[in-house]
């Protein structure tokens, strides 16, 4: 029996740092269980740099990052989505598009690195705060035995993730 692979989605505001990260976390942590994509409500444009050092710093690929906006994922032919996390206070707020398919979501609030001010090392170690702070929150997320959960008790878990404090 093939394992059921889920579709994720990480939001963020500008999908150029927290929702990237996420995306890589995702794809990699998940081992193909889960295909993560990531994107914005008011995308940017551009990845952030640091986000891309720092990924490439710890050995993961960069390639094919972009940003992107959610329409692309709300619009026909898009991927089924099973999992939504916004990581962002603002994209929490925001009205989001009707997503087919009723996906989970939760809202796992990170610190925005891109608006830390200061040399580039005070921004580096903002950057390295929240993809640490991400990867918990996914490696947690990805330890529920989410297909034996009913659909409450998963939202309820992954609304208890999003309150940890790293």
């Amino acid at each position: 029996m093939t394992e059921k692979k889920y579709n994720v989605l990480v939001l963020c505001t500008g999908n150029s740092a927290r929702s990237i990260l996420g995306e890589v976390l995702f794809n990699v942590l998940g081992k193909g269980k889960f295909i993560a994509h990531s994107a914005g409500s008011k995308p940017v444009g551009r990845v952030n740099p640091f986000a891309l050092e720092l990924l490439q710093e710890t050995g993961l690929s960069i390639e094919g990052l972009r940003s992107k906006s959610w329409e692309e994922f709300a619009a026909p032919g898009a991927p089924d989505i099973d999992f939504i996390f916004t990581v962002c206070d603002n994209a929490a707020g925001e009205t989001c598009p009707i997503w087919p398919g009723k996906p989970a979501t939760a809202h796992w609030g990170i610190p925005d690195p891109a608006h830390v001010e200061g040399d580039d090392n005070a921004k580096r170690a903002a950057f390295k705060i929240a993809y640490t702070q991400l990867s918990r929150r996914i490696q947690l997320f990805m330890s529920l035995p989410i297909e034996q959960l009913d659909k409450l008790t998963l939202k309820e878990k992954l609304a208890e993730i999003g309150r940890i404090k790293d």
